[in-house]
């Protein structure tokens, strides 16, 4: 393995000094390089397997990962590595110390599953039912974080076998709540980080990735920069006065007021950001007011999401929903109560970092299956450490190669279906990463 490493840290530095500014468009290591790693990922690939098909019959929602955290915990102390469990809940880390001196790595999983009842017809297909917000509900993996549990685990063992060859220490983080905490709950990254993930070793960088139906097994996609959307939501409270329906006159009618701040909100993005910039979006998605034909309501209430690219137009889009809302309501007579809470941050590739995983990507998976990929408008609580360190955060395909990718189930829904090659692909990815990262 230390010659595998050597290899590969001397021939993706030569390409990435080379070739940064298109970080993709690189020939491949050779052969020999490349196959080593795959040996050492397959040697461990029953295992991979056999962890996500455990996890994925048996999931858990946000801050509630009790099984997968002690199957996690478990293994981790069978490698031997230091581990800190109970963070932000049900979190777990592991620290692995090389025993030559380097620098601190992260490696970020996480480990929630979703309130979806799974319509996949597989013999380790998920029959559990829980309560979410006060409704019974089936349980799913519909996101793929079973996945990427399996995946850190297992290199999490292919790294901890090569400890005595590792330079640095390596951080294993698997995180609960991903997908938001429950209602009146407080979850995820941004816990784990207030709850001192990196008060007393904080890593140089951290790496994650995600499986998506978007590119097919095989593939891995990146982008440098902003790459993932911040994500924030509102509500719009417009209060008029209630009158017959038959007599508008008599009162304030908050259901036109409301509609007419649907159509002011829309010209933010159309007329008032700078959208060469960056793209975003502003979605009502939710209009409720009203009981009966005949009566004009009290009030109407908006609910709806926005999405940025950039921190300073996150803030302008604040100011204009707000004063869009306002002054809409005031002309009409009516009153808006605008109340919009914080997301998840953008997701933001440290540009440096990204131009070097380029071609250590290609050079493990291969130039042609390796791209520049399109910002997304999904967010991801993986932000969160990126503000805190340098990060790199990838996609890697779990589409079957036969399926058109315009056919495949989406993420988050019922009929997501990994193919498990690309456990494979998002192991050799994350462990070639990592090796070379310490080894740079």
């Amino acid at each position: 393995m230390k010659r595998l490493v050597g290899a590969l840290v001397l021939t993706l530095a030569g390409v990435a000094s080379a070739l940064a500014a298109e970080p993709v468009q690189v020939a491949a290591a050779p052969p020999r390089v490349a196959e080593e790693m795959r040996a050492a990922v397959r040697a461990l690939e029953p295992k991979i397997v056999s962890w996500r098909r455990d996890i994925h019959q048996n999931p858990e929602l946000s801050n509630r990962e009790f099984r997968t955290s002690k199957l996690v915990a478990d293994h981790l102390r069978a490698l031997g590595l230091e581990v800190r469990t109970g963070i932000a809940h049900t979190g777990v880390v592991g620290v692995l110390r090389g025993a030559k001196p380097g620098p601190v790595l992260g490696l970020r999983a996480d480990m929630d599953a979703l309130p979806v009842t799974e319509q996949v017809d597989l013999p380790f297909a998920s029959k559990v039912r829980t309560s979410y917000n006060g409704q019974e509900v089936g349980v799913m993996h519909a996101c793929g974080h079973d996945g990427h549990v399996a995946i850190l685990m297992g290199v999490a063992e292919l790294l901890a076998g090569r400890r005595a060859e590792l330079k640095g220490t390596v951080m294993f983080i698997f995180q609960p709540a991903e997908e938001g905490a429950p209602a009146g709950e407080e979850g995820g990254a941004k816990l784990m980080i207030k709850e001192g993930l990196f008060a007393e070793l904080k890593p140089e960088a951290v790496f994650g990735l995600h499986l998506v139906s978007t590119e097919h097994a095989g593939k891995i996609a990146y982008r440098p920069g902003p790459a993932m959307a911040s994500s924030d939501s509102f509500k719009i409270t417009v209060t008029g006065r209630q009158t017959h329906g038959a007599a508008p006159w008599r009162g304030v009618d908050p259901i036109v007021t409301a509609s007419q701040i649907v159509l002011g909100l829309q010209t933010i993005v159309s007329r008032q950001i700078e959208i060469v910039k960056e793209p975003a979006v502003v979605t009502v998605g939710a209009i409720n007011g009203g009981v009966r034909s005949n009566i004009i309501p009290d009030k109407v209430e908006l609910i709806g999401t926005i999405r940025t690219f950039d921190a300073e137009m996150r803030q302008q889009i604040h100011r204009r929903v707000e004063g869009i809302s306002r002054l809409i309501a005031e002309s009409a007579g009516a009153t808006a109560e605008v109340k919009i809470d914080l997301g998840y941050p953008v997701v933001v590739n440290d540009g440096k970092l990204a131009d070097w995983a380029g071609p250590v990507l290609a050079g493990l998976a291969g130039a042609d299956n390796v791209g520049i990929a399109p910002k997304r408008t999904g967010s991801e609580d993986f932000s969160y450490y990126q503000e805190q360190v340098p990060g790199f955060f990838f996609w890697v395909g779990a589409t079957p190669p036969d399926v058109p990718l315009d056919q495949a189930p989406a993420n988050h829904s019922p009929l997501f279906r990994m193919d498990e090659r690309a456990l494979r692909t998002g192991a050799e990815a994350l462990a070639g990463l990592a090796l070379a990262w310490l080894e740079r």
